[in-house]
């Protein structure tokens, strides 16, 4: 799997294509046009595109734990 540029690893490409996966199950439109049928494999392609937008936050730096 390559990863796409702007995307730092591929563990986070996989987090940003599941949780567009579960959002294309729950009835969202698809961005791309796709010879697939598979959720999963739609967000992946949506992704590698730059369709999905999604923000990495900064560390808060102080190294405690946050609240829930």
């Amino acid at each position: 799997m390559e990863v796409p540029p702007g995307i730092d690893s591929k563990f986070r490409f996989i987090l940003i294509a599941a949780k567009r996966a579960r959002q294309l199950q729950a009835g969202a439109k698809p961005l791309v046009q796709s010879t697939s049928k598979k959720p999963t494999r739609i967000a992946q392609q949506e992704v590698a595109a730059g369709l999905v937008p999604f923000e990495l936050l900064a560390p808060s730096g102080d190294g405690s734990r946050p609240k829930a």
